[in-house]
């Protein structure tokens, strides 16, 4: 499929985005670190036929302009937010966050409770995973270090996000009142021969924690997933975004 991309000036530059599909509700796609919009494309057909969803580049990535300043989570998500106001998508949202984007997912809800009508967090990094390096080996912590050097002699790569994955975390843990919306938890069953065994199992109890944000969550497992579910698995991913999209019209209309 191919994902046709519009272009949206925003006070910070210029963004990729497309929007398919006419129906409610309104479903917003965050992508990982880097990830660009066509990482939906296996699961953007199918929600669209009975949804609008938004996708979209962030700064830095394909064809969207270079970052200008930090992309923290709350620049992130004030970009995001002022991007859909321009182009005229309306919340409340259903926000579907991966890997890196969960974060941002986490944060948006905290910042906009009102906008926010459900999350669905895909392979999701949480606000516990940064302390997972401290398990990595010698080598992996040097290759890490190296490759930080290698970004700040890059002008726009000294604004890269991952650079402010900690700053990301501190301003969700400011913000700690999480609205009661339906929470789905999405994790690839796939063990990751590149990821030693303690971080495994930390990670996973890192994503069952966040189950605790709602009192209307769920936790999926896709089994034949590493981390990245909506390729390998888009039917789990789509029905799961379905379930909590008629989760959050029930919870709106109680």
């Amino acid at each position: 499929m191919k994902i046709e991309k519009y272009k949206v000036e925003t006070p910070k530059g210029t963004l990729q985005y497309n929007i398919s599909g006419k129906g409610k509700p309104n479903i917003v796609l965050i992508n990982g670190g880097s990830g660009p919009i066509e990482g939906w494309m296996k699961i953007l057909p199918a929600i669209s036929e009975t949804a609008s969803v938004f996708s979209y580049n962030r700064f830095g990535v394909a064809g969207s302009d270079k970052p200008k300043e930090s992309q923290d989570g709350k620049s992130i998500v004030n970009t995001l937010r002022e991007a859909l106001t321009i182009v005229g998508f309306e919340p409340p949202y259903l926000l579907v966050g991966h890997s890196l984007g969960g974060l941002y997912a986490n944060l948006y809800a905290r910042l906009y409770p009102n906008e926010v009508g459900g999350i669905v967090f895909l392979e999701s990094s949480t606000t516990k995973d940064i302390s997972l390096n401290e398990y990595q080996g010698k080598a992996v912590k040097t290759i890490n270090r190296m490759f930080k050097v290698f970004d700040s002699l890059s002008s726009h790569k000294q604004f890269n996000e991952v650079n402010f994955v900690k700053k990301t975390v501190d301003q969700i843990q400011q913000n700690d009142t999480f609205p009661e919306i339906p929470v789905f938890v999405i994790t690839g069953g796939q063990e990751n021969r590149m990821m030693p065994e303690e971080i495994r199992k930390k990670r996973l109890e890192n994503q069952l924690e966040l189950l605790s944000l709602s009192r209307n969550s769920k936790h999926i497992v896709a089994k034949k997933s590493g981390h990245f579910p909506q390729l390998s698995e888009p039917t789990i991913v789509i029905d799961s975004i379905k379930d909590c999209a008629e989760q959050s019209n029930k919870t709106n209309h109680n």
